[in-house]
């Protein structure tokens, strides 16, 4: 990937290390796990640079071996890292995957926590096309709240970007009635956005993609996900919907990063609405037959570590 060039998508918010059995073992039983990595906004980086498009991911890490293991990880991805600042008094975030039942996190007080509106005024946010958040990072803290509100209104001012936000909604970072009006919220200010319908029923009661749309009518382009029915988009130009693909899953965690990269990698090459959902439910796919959340991770770190 060429990172001489502007990336075509900047994607920020908090990338962990991530343990995970080697198979869909539950975590009290494995014997074996492996060490990958794992952030909601770095695996949409990773999805989309695999299709060919250039991407950066922007962060704080902890100067230690993991995070520079996190770092090395996603720029082998194709991932331009040249915004990823190193914090020598904070760690890096670490989280675990007990397959089919979640994931337990150990991140509080973790180096991307601290970052504030200050840490990306040298990213230059308005020469890429797209600039995605999720619902996640203004959870961390206070400073990643008021880092977020920056961004959109940085993306905001110029006409040559789009926001795209994921709701994203993590019960064990807030609960639903402190995020709800916050994820709405957000989710009005933004040009492209990203919900599941059970999150949308979690956080606002709503039963039906329609629903979602009256509640969320500001974003140019609305994307509603039913699992394994299919997912809905809303436009100027109506809505349009495409079934979901028929997969045996392994793992959900981390379809929804690749639904939605999909989707954005589609969106960057000019595809139309069908065009798009389709995109978004290719990578997912791929996803949920893996325990990982990028497809080729482990190839990746082993490469890089010969």
């Amino acid at each position: 990937m060429d990172h001489t060039a502007a990336p075509e998508l900047f994607a920020i918010g908090e990338t962990m290390t991530l343990l995970t059995p080697r198979d869909a073992t539950r975590l009290a039983d494995a014997e074996e796990v492996r060490v990958t990595v794992g952030g909601a906004e770095s695996n949409v980086a990773a999805h989309v640079a695999s299709l060919g498009h250039r991407t950066a991911w922007v962060s704080a890490l902890g100067d230690d071996v993991l995070g520079h293991r996190v770092h090395r990880t996603i720029t082998c991805q194709g991932v331009d890292g040249r915004w990823v600042v190193f914090d020598p008094e904070a760690p890096t975030g670490v989280y675990f995957k007990d397959p089919g039942h979640g994931v337990h996190y150990y991140r509080a007080g973790s180096a991307a926590s601290r970052m504030t509106p200050e840490s990306l005024a040298a990213v230059p946010l308005e020469q890429a096309a797209i600039v995605h958040v999720s619902g996640i990072t203004p959870a961390l803290s206070p400073q990643c709240a008021a880092m977020i509100d920056a961004v959109i209104d940085r993306v905001a001012a110029t006409d040559a970007t789009a926001l795209s936000f994921d709701v994203n909604h993590r019960a064990a970072l807030w609960p639903a009635s402190v995020a709800a009006p916050v994820l709405r919220d957000l989710a009005n200010r933004a040009d492209i956005v990203f919900v599941g319908l059970d999150e949308a029923q979690t956080l606002w009661g709503c039963s039906t993609p329609d629903e979602v749309r009256q509640l969320i009518p500001a974003p140019a382009h609305l994307i509603v996900k039913d699992g394994d029915v299919g997912a809905t988009e809303f436009s100027d130009a109506g809505a349009t919907f495409v079934p979901a693909i028929p997969t045996h899953v392994v793992e959900a965690v981390g379809a929804g990063d690749a639904f939605a990269a999909g989707w954005l990698a589609a969106r960057l090459a000019g595809g139309e609405a069908e065009e798009r959902l389709q995109g978004g439910h290719r990578r997912a796919h791929l996803v949920l037959q893996s325990t990982e959340d990028v497809v080729g991770v482990a190839e990746a770190v082993a490469d890089a570590a010969d």
